[in-house]
């Protein structure tokens, strides 16, 4: 990372609220067998496998991991998803994203799994910006940051750099 970044968070400090949201998400979840874990993009699916392993440790939850595609500067655009929709009716969703920023990557991700019917569906982040210029918000997140529009917010979830940053 450079040095215009600032730390917010480090590697032990993001597992332990992977750990804390893997709790919300079980005790959401008690009474399913499966639940479908979705990653929207290449961070959030990295996330939604980490958050996945953290549910196995302290559930008997069947998990399902669905790689969902979004164009995040033109979301309304061809989503695309690595398992066919019929496939996932009738299921609970967590659809599972680095950073909300305006919520329109999460509003379009909720809307494409609406195709069809689902048992319910909820949203984990890893941080929370409050930007939001759409009604979705955050069921589980592992931070809420007020920042001004112009900040960058960058999460890594893998080697020795990993941590949330700002810039």
């Amino acid at each position: 990372m450079t040095q215009n970044e600032n730390k917010i968070k480090d590697s032990k400090d993001i597992a332990s609220s992977i750990k804390r949201i893997a709790y919300q998400v079980y005790e959401a979840n008690l009474e399913e067998e499966c639940l479908i874990v979705v990653g929207i993009g290449k961070r959030g699916s990295i996330l939604s496998e980490i958050l996945g392993k953290e549910i196995i440790l302290i559930s008997d939850l069947k998990l399902e991991y669905v790689n969902l595609s979004i164009d995040k500067e033109r979301p309304f655009n061809n989503i695309q998803s690595n398992i066919p929709l019929e496939n996932l009716e009738n299921k609970s969703i967590v659809i599972v994203d680095d950073v909300l920023n305006t919520g329109s990557t999460l509003i379009y991700a909720v809307s494409f799994f609406l195709q069809i019917p689902v048992k319910r569906i909820k949203t984990a982040v890893m941080v929370n910006r409050n930007h939001k210029k759409f009604p979705i918000k955050a069921d589980f997140k592992g931070i809420s940051l007020s920042t001004s529009v112009n900040e960058h917010i960058t999460v890594s979830l893998k080697g020795k750099d990993s941590g949330i940053y700002l810039s």
